[in-house]
């Protein structure tokens, strides 16, 4: 059997976004949380924030591919100073991402309709607090998307 990834697929899955209070919903081709390679489709809109984090697991390398729209990442030192900070989508000159475990990270949307395809190791794990940025706001706190603001304004200045 096999999954075509298609505009149609893209447009379900934004669309589940877009109906989302997160407005990001992931689409799994891997049959369960407990396998051993994660591949997905994410689809992200603008206003969706996640957390800034890290994967400590040495096998928890991610690389993500934009399909469609531009996703923003800022990558960031131990002490929450960004670092780099990369505009990613297919009609920019850097289309994806390969993040090495250890490495502190974000992403968000600055298109609506923006989908990108993700692989990682399994199995899934929640994140710890040791991998949760402790001089980021949490997702759901107020000063949340003040804090998303300017991450938008480092990748996307004007």
């Amino acid at each position: 059997m096999i999954t075509l990834i298609d505009t149609g697929l893209l447009d379900s899955v934004s669309a589940e976004a877009r109906a989302n209070p997160r407005q990001r919903r992931n689409r799994n081709f891997h049959g369960a949380d407990d396998f051993p390679c994660h591949r997905l489709l994410n689809a992200i809109e603008p206003g969706s924030y996640v957390t800034p984090h890290r994967h400590l697991a040495g096998d928890k390398d991610e690389t993500m591919v934009v399909i469609r729209g531009r996703l923003g990442l800022v990558t960031f030192a131990d002490d929450g100073q960004p670092l780099e900070k990369v505009l990613l989508g297919p009609a920019t000159s850097r289309s994806g991402v390969d993040i090495a475990h250890g490495t502190w990270h974000t992403v968000f949307a600055l298109d609506r309709g923006t989908v990108f395809f993700e692989a990682k190791a399994g199995p899934y794990l929640p994140l710890t607090p040791a991998e949760l940025a402790p001089w980021a706001p949490p997702e759901g706190a107020p000063e949340a998307s003040d804090y998303l603001a300017q991450l938008v304004k480092l990748v996307e200045p004007g």
